[in-house]
């Protein structure tokens, strides 16, 4: 079987792994940490004795230091949680053991939900366990497996790589995200309303974010809809972008833009009748990819780099800014082999603004031109070239 090796770079200290289940967080981890103290909570019998008792993590780890003085091993000192949301408790007995210094443990928290967490402790370890995410398959990662057309299709999960049958692989994935993480977690009253929330939402991937438009579509309040979108957020199935608006010149917009975190599960949310257009669909999942691929690149890299849009109130739109100490991107994404210069206007206007950044249009053709100081190049080429660590060197300026 071909292994995809992983660009995530794991820190030396005490960090939380977070990422949607399906995205290989303890294939990773296992293959990282192969002498590490491993509890996975997905067992129930290991998940309900932590459960009534949180502290015992502490008795474990004073019997394990003991071997560990007579028997010293590599990442003897290396503790791995798995699916840690299920014990939230337990946050603050490792609070009390990375504040005791008697021994220098190292944890590792894998966790398919902040929710839980953030009401029960995550902020406790603020400063002493870091946060970082772990994403499906990114286009530097698959190198010569990646392929545009399938990864629009079915997305990247890593749980898609063997599979018999993508498309019911994805639609299994999905129920058992309501049935495990919403139903089973009584995260709502209504399964049904969340599950219609789930259809109406996926119209909004890649567009700016309008709550009132979702709540009366879905017959339910706005409240109701924040509240649905939040957990979303928590179980890490969706992000934001916001409106760049650094020393700007123009009245923008202020909503921000929504993206769910894969577009093969996008593709099966997302209803399709006889009246949608399959290339509309499929520019929403382009530029939904490109996002991710950007978001990744930024905090696998931690190069302090933010992704930002751009949006006017007159509707003059730029996809994507990326924006950073050392990089200015201005990005316009296009689901077509072919353009004109009418397509290059919104990068332009923006241009015009801001002279100092370097305009960038994506589509999907084989070409790389440069059109008014805007470099023009095939997209799936651009995303290959994003590399952990490194900063892609663009120049549009003579």
């Amino acid at each position: 079987m071909h292994i995809i090796s992983r660009i995530f770079v794991p820190p030396r200290q005490s960090y939380f792994l977070f990422g949607p289940r399906g995205t290989g967080k303890s294939t990773l981890i296992k293959k990282l940490y192969p002498g590490a103290l491993k509890l996975d909570f997905l067992l129930p019998d290991l998940e309900r004795s932590y459960i009534a008792n949180p502290e015992r993590i502490i008795e474990v780890l004073l019997a394990r230091q003991n071997n560990i003085k007579r028997q010293p091993s590599d990442q003897s000192n290396i503790v791995v949680i798995d699916e840690v949301q299920r014990v939230p408790k337990i946050l603050a007995a490792i609070h009390a053991i990375i504040e005791n210094k008697d021994f220098d443990w190292q944890f590792v928290l894998t966790g398919s939900s902040a929710r839980k967490l953030k009401m029960q402790g995550i902020d406790l370890l603020a400063g002493r366990v870091l946060k970082c995410s772990l994403y499906p398959f990114v286009a530097s990662e698959l190198q010569d497996d990646f392929c545009l057309e399938n990864i629009l299709q079915y997305g990247s999960l890593p749980l898609l790589y063997n599979a018999s049958d993508r498309s019911k692989t994805l639609q299994t994935y999905i129920s058992l995200y309501l049935k495990e993480e919403i139903q089973q977690e009584g995260l709502v009253r209504n399964l049904e309303n969340f599950t219609r929330f789930l259809e109406v939402i996926s119209f909004s991937h890649a567009t700016t974010l309008n709550v009132s438009n979702i709540a009366r579509e879905c017959a339910v309040k706005r409240k109701t809809v924040e509240s649905y979108i939040n957990i979303l957020e928590d179980l890490l199935l969706c992000f934001k972008i916001t409106i760049f608006s650094k020393r700007a010149k123009r009245e923008l917009s202020n909503h921000p833009k929504f993206y769910l975190f894969d577009c093969g599960v996008f593709r099966t949310l997302r209803p399709k009748g006889v009246l949608d257009r399959n290339e509309e669909i499929e520019g929403a999942a382009l530029e939904g990819l490109v996002a991710a691929n950007l978001l990744a690149w930024s905090e696998y890299s931690n190069n302090n780099t933010n992704i930002y849009f751009w949006r006017t109130r007159s509707g003059v739109e730029v996809d994507f800014i990326v924006y950073g100490e050392n990089i200015f991107w201005a990005i316009e994404v296009k689901n077509s082999k072919k353009f004109n210069k009418q397509d290059l206007k919104s990068l332009e206007n923006f241009l015009q603004d801001y002279p100092m950044s370097c305009g960038i249009f994506l589509y999907r053709g084989s070409e790389e031109i440069m059109i008014n100081n805007i470099l023009c190049m095939p997209c799936e080429k651009f995303l290959l070239s994003l590399k952990i660590n490194q900063t892609p060197q663009y120049n549009n300026h003579d």
